[in-house]
């Protein structure tokens, strides 16, 4: 495997320039193969970015930036008809933290991640090249694709070597049918209809959450806003919709119209799709694999979409970059599978239970669903069994074959449930804190390990892959950090290039302890 040779990426969208600005972060090079000619911003499609996932986005520069130009929001409404039923209200950040969630359509993520790839000498972005093959070796992989101009050969097809590849080829996947891997799981009946529409409709930014109004019965309708007075509303419609048709007979103004009321509104981009539950058997064949919607579709409701495939990427591009640098065990690239499916799989239970409540598909689950919501008008504690969607968050490594274990006591004392603060166990987000030069710790992570360590002189160990030691004296929390980790004077925390914590040192003792914990989280 020579290291001169890229990384080959399939796929133009966020998760695949994601993934190449991580591996240029790591100073490794990309070849990026996308379909289409060139970018072309459609509809807002994903908008809800996760305040994990801005981290994330600030270690490749447009983190700030998305939370600048994206709408900020903090509170959570429910209806049930005429009934507001819940409001649910988020923290909002520490000075210089992210917040918890920013609306920003797809498009322009997209349009920042472009912006930073022009930037990158690392990166070699080819739009129009159609992905037709793909074979691999105990070295490398070898792609091959049709160039829409067909003036590379006389045969229209350039080849591409790399020493890996990630697939990021979205829902329609050629590198998953290539692979001949199987798209497990199923659809939903029940389409649904998002509009974007530009109007002064003097709200608030606010998400908002209608189950049965008057203007859907029976169904849902959601609100969120975007940049630039413009407003996404989702909502859910029989089997049946014909958009176009709607469109042609003045329905979708109609519809439109007892959203807004008497407000002027332009609409911006509509669309009507069903929505998916799949997963692929396997995430990584050899040494391709793969992210994001290729990888895994489900339900948009808890914004786990794009996010998960967010961390898909980052998971992927370390590894990838440690493989290269032959600091990776015989278990690294096959723990991206083990965490990254475990993750997925875990976001489709999640949104699965989500669907059922939204869209059930029996009669037991409607009626269950009819009984919740006429009862929470009356009964406040009912109300905590309304689903409208789980919000995203990031999936913990507690089980990896990479992480330290925690005692069996706190592990076993973790709570699971989605939306439960995570106390910080190996396996766990690192949490983030301010540094006293300037700027938050967070976006300090990768693209190698880090030491957290607390008055403690460290000897770093000779062999292995290289660590980067940051003095929890440096957080500006009054010891918050060190508190949250339990990282008194003497013991220290190794992170991992991905944020996740891989083990903690409580003895005082680094010597043996770090050796054991770095070969374990790089997979020997």
């Amino acid at each position: 495997m020579s290291r001169d040779e890229p990384v080959v990426i399939v796929g133009g969208g966020p998760v695949g320039l994601i993934g190449a600005l991580l591996l240029a972060r790591a100073d490794v090079p990309t070849v990026v193969l996308e379909a289409l000619p060139e970018h072309t911003p459609v509809g807002s499609r994903s908008i809800c970015i996760q305040r994990d996932v801005l981290d994330l986005l600030e270690r490749i520069g447009v983190g700030a930036r998305a939370a600048h130009e994206g709408v900020t929001w903090y509170l959570g409404r429910t209806y049930y008809r005429e009934h507001e039923l819940l409001t649910m209200e988020l923290p909002h950040p520490e000075a210089g933290g992210f917040p918890p969630f920013v609306n920003l359509p797809q498009p322009d993520l997209e349009r920042m991640l472009l912006e930073r790839v022009a930037e990158e000498p690392l990166i070699d972005l080819r739009c129009g090249h159609q992905v037709v093959e793909v074979d691999q070796d105990e070295e490398g992989v070898t792609v091959r694709a049709a160039t829409i101009a067909r003036s590379s050969t006389s045969d229209g097809l350039v080849t591409v070597r790399g020493t890996h590849c990630i697939a990021a080829d979205g829902p329609h996947s050629t590198v998953r049918r290539l692979l001949r891997l199987p798209f497990r799981g199923h659809s939903f009946p029940d389409k649904f209809l998002i509009a974007d529409i530009k109007a002064d409709l003097d709200l608030p930014p606010e998400r908002r959450f209608f189950f049965d109004p008057e203007w859907n019965p029976g169904r849902q309708v959601l609100v969120h806003p975007q940049p630039g007075r413009v407003w996404r509303i989702d909502w859910q419609v029989p089997e049946e919709f014909d958009l176009a048709a709607e469109d042609a007979n003045g329905g979708l103004t109609e519809r439109i119209r007892k959203v807004v009321g008497d407000k002027d509104f332009e609409v911006v981009w509509a669309s009507a799709y069903r929505f998916h539950q799949r997963c692929v058997p396997t995430m990584r064949v050899g040494r391709v694999l793969l992210a994001g919607d290729a990888a895994h579709v489900m339900s948009p409701f808890g914004a786990r979409g794009l996010n998960s495939g967010a961390q898909d990427a980052e998971n992927a591009a370390w590894k990838i970059a440690f493989d290269r640098q032959g600091w990776a065990g015989p278990a690294l690239l096959h723990s991206y599978n083990v965490e990254r499916r475990a993750a997925a799989q875990e976001n489709l239970r999640v949104t699965g239970d989500t669907m059922r409540f939204l869209v059930p598909r029996t009669a037991a689950d409607r009626a269950y669903r009819n009984e919740v919501l006429q009862r929470s008008v009356v009964d406040p504690g009912a109300r905590s069994w309304i689903d409208s969607g789980k919000l995203a968050e990031p999936y913990y490594y507690l089980d990896s074959p990479l992480t330290t274990p925690a005692q069996p006591t706190e592990v076993a004392a973790f709570p699971r449930e989605p939306g439960v603060p995570r106390p910080p166990l190996p396996g766990v987000l690192c949490p983030d804190a301010p540094l006293t030069g300037g700027g938050r710790l967070r976006p300090t992570f990768g693209p190698v390990f880090t030491l957290l360590t607390l008055d403690i002189p460290v000897r770093l160990p000779v062999d292995g892959p290289p660590v980067q030691v940051q003095s929890l004296e440096e957080a500006d929390d009054n010891g918050a950090l060190a508190d949250a980790l339990r990282v008194s004077p003497g013991s220290a925390a190794l992170v991992r290039p991905d944020g996740h914590l891989a083990a903690l040192f409580r003895d005082g003792y680094l010597g043996a302890a770090l050796v054991s914990a770095l070969r374990r989280a790089s997979g020997w």
